[in-house]
């Protein structure tokens, strides 16, 4: 397919790639497995989207999203199980160039993962991809005031509070506040990106 190549993110531990159709039965395990663990920090799911033919579909539309440019969806495996489960999902969508330079982060953990540092971990390697060839000025992130592990995450990465808005997403079937946060790239220079 046209487009750029898609990007293969690696740390200590993990491996972040941009899943395909042949992946949508892991990317389903994990939706499903991690439904009740989600929910509350997301928006309502219809029955569709616990389906394989709903996530062939999107995990096609994620790759054409990135090679395109205008968004980069990724999966989190760990290194030791690479071609096994998916452990999380990261993705930066919203990818405006132009005056902005910049994109919307929003991310996910299996439950059974939380608190060892796999999250952090994965956004730095996203920070620094976003901020390097991709070429971004601005990344973006808001999350409820009640999840605090987002929340102490996000400080870790250096992404600041900008503001706090009312009633800002549909979550869990009702309107739910959110802190707006960003962080920036300071030696950002104009020039192509990815």
């Amino acid at each position: 397919m046209w487009g750029r190549p898609l990007p293969v993110l690696e740390t200590a531990r993990l491996l972040l790639r941009v899943p395909g159709p042949r992946d949508a039965e892991r990317v389903l395990t994990y939706v499903l497995e991690n439904r009740d663990h989600l929910a509350p920090w997301e928006p309502e799911r219809t029955e569709a989207y616990f389906t394989l033919p709903f996530w062939k579909a999107e995990l096609r539309n994620a790759r054409r999203e990135s090679r395109s440019g205008t968004a980069l969806r990724l999966a989190l495996f760990q290194r030791a199980d690479a071609g096994g489960a998916v452990a999380g999902i990261v993705n930066l969508r919203h990818v405006v160039r132009g005056a902005l330079q910049g994109a919307v982060l929003s991310y996910s953990l299996d439950g059974r993962l939380t608190g060892q540092g796999l999250m952090t971990e994965a956004l730095e390697a996203v920070v620094a991809h976003a901020f390097g060839p991709m070429n971004l000025h601005r990344l973006e992130a808001a999350y409820v005031p009640e999840n605090a592990r987002s929340a102490a995450v996000l400080q870790r990465l250096g992404f600041e509070r900008v503001g706090f808005a009312p009633d800002y997403l549909l979550i869990a079937g009702r309107w739910r506040d959110h802190v707006l946060t960003a962080r920036l790239h300071p030696g950002w220079k104009p020039g192509s990106a990815g």
